[in-house]
């Protein structure tokens, strides 16, 4: 009987080498990899785990090469947005590990946004095939030997020092053919201590969906594409309690691009979810738009949904409709009323820097932070990523650094109205401006009678911090607009 080919799993996402990231302690495990590990599994393949998500470096992957692995999957997690972003410093990581499993006679397989951006580069550094697009079906063909790279779709390789790109794959349709994620290559109890001494519960990540069919002209989408397909509710229900039952968490974070696109699942996922007598709470990603459909809303908070971050992206209209985002100011507004009203808590995603924004773009989402007192806010500025028209707008302007090397890193890479400096700062005036507005929020609800004082002592008090300061930053950006 033939013994079973042998695949060693890792990735490039290590969250020590993106300080924001590490010190922020939310960290997941990688759940596109061990999907892929499970497919692999099902399929007859012997498979084992190097996670290097909260390890120090890549040479943690060296006692592993010398246990008679067949080849190395590079298989970065393409459910956590933050691969997206390319960020130098773990593409290095992967150029390591792919030279270590060349040396040891290990055939290299990479699979990741940065490596469908940039292919060339990992050809050049240790792999021998960078699987393009969705991943599982092209690395069960490479596995098994039976095709030459010329027929397999979806790969790009090197022939005679030559480089090929072969046509693309088509993506999954039936998304429920693909098991449950293999956690038992996990340890999980790393991440559960971070967790708990940071944060006092404990959060896993669920994909349901694979995907994004709106076409906001900044975001790439290199592994799933403009499609959008979604597993049963059932088969999101199973692994849900699977966990539950197993590592005990209280929070999940569904990291679709979009949670619930698909008219009636929410619905049927409360339904599912109450019938189970399953209890936790769990934080997505949405539209407002898609948010203000049906009773979406209620039947979200009925099934646990605790936190929603939302691309609100400006309050200026003319921003959102340069960026083909297809949503109104009004949608924003009226979602965020309906969310708070049913005590789920709102985070706005928000993006500086866009072509044509102006100061008075900027005042306006400035503005709308402080109308609206979102629970939380993400700040970055707009990043060109090859693939989006946005990238094809800008690429004459990019110069040597077309990545970031962490995710605060937050350099402008093309010739935005203001400079960089302008821009950092304005990400900590915004944060203090929104502080601010948190603070008097607390403060009202207090002499309201709506909120504890002695709970929201902390978040009153810091206005005292943040005003003064605020003020210092708003002088030091008009210093900056001109430079």
């Amino acid at each position: 009987m033939t013994q079973p080919k042998k695949i060693l799993f890792t990735h490039s996402y290590f969250y020590r080498f993106d300080q924001k990231q590490w010190e922020n302690q939310q960290p997941y495990p990688p759940l596109g990899t061990i999907t892929a590990a499970a497919w692999m599994r099902q399929n007859g393949y012997e498979v084992a785990l190097c996670d290097t998500a909260l390890a120090t470096g890549p040479e943690v992957i060296e006692p592993f090469l010398k246990q008679g692995f067949d080849s190395l999957a590079i298989y970065d997690d393409g459910f956590n947005y933050l691969t997206k972003m390319c960020l130098t410093n773990m593409r290095e990581a992967a150029f390591k590990m792919a030279k270590m499993a060349k040396d040891k006679g290990l055939q290299v397989f990479v699979s990741s946004s940065d490596s469908t951006d940039h292919f060339e580069k990992y050809l050049e550094n240790g792999a021998d095939v960078v699987i393009l697009g969705e991943a599982e079906e092209t690395l069960l063909e490479l596995a098994n030997g039976e095709k030459s790279y010329a027929e397999i779709p979806g790969i790009a390789y090197l022939e005679n020092g030559e480089v090929k790109k072969n046509p693309k794959r088509p993506v999954m349709r039936d998304l429920d053919q693909i098991p449950m994620a293999a956690w038992d290559l996990v340890d999980i109890n790393p991440y559960r201590d971070l967790w708990m001494e940071k944060w006092g519960y404990f959060s896993l990540n669920i994909a349901t969906t694979r995907g994004c069919p709106f076409k906001c002209n900044w975001c790439a989408k290199p592994i799933y594409g403009n499609r959008y397909n979604t597993r049963s509710v059932q088969h999101v229900s199973n692994e849900i309690e699977y966990l539950v039952k197993n590592f005990k968490p209280t929070h999940f974070w569904m990291c679709d691009d979009i949670f619930g696109l698909k008219p009636g699942w929410v619905q049927k996922f409360r339904d599912e979810v109450k019938s189970r007598n399953l209890n936790f709470k769990y934080k997505i990603q949405s539209r407002v738009d898609l948010l203000l459909k049906e009773d979406s809303i209620e039947a979200l908070a009925q099934s646990g949904l605790h936190e929603v971050w939302v691309g609100a992206e400006s309050g200026s209209q003319k921003i959102l409709d340069a960026m083909d985002k297809g949503t109104q100011l009004s949608q924003i507004e009226e979602a965020t009323r309906i969310l708070k009203s049913k005590g789920v808590r709102v985070a706005f995603f928000l993006q500086f820097g866009y072509l044509g924004e102006t100061k008075d773009d900027i005042q306006k989402t400035i503005d709308m932070v402080k109308r609206l007192k979102p629970d939380d806010i993400g700040i970055s500025v707009s990043y060109p990523l090859p693939g989006t028209k946005f990238y094809d707008m800008v690429k004459s302007q990019l110069g040597g650094k077309q990545n970031w090397t962490d995710s605060d890193d937050l350099a402008m890479m093309y010739q935005g109205t203001f400079s960089s400096a302008y821009y950092k700062k304005l990400h900590r005036f915004v944060h203090k401006e929104f502080r601010k507005a948190k603070a008097l929020e607390a403060l009202g609800n207090v002499l309201k009678g709506k909120a504890n004082p002695i709970k929201k002592a902390k978040p009153i008090l810091s206005y005292l911090y943040y005003g003064p300061t605020s003020i210092l930053d708003k002088q030091q950006l008009e210093r900056l607009e001109n430079k």
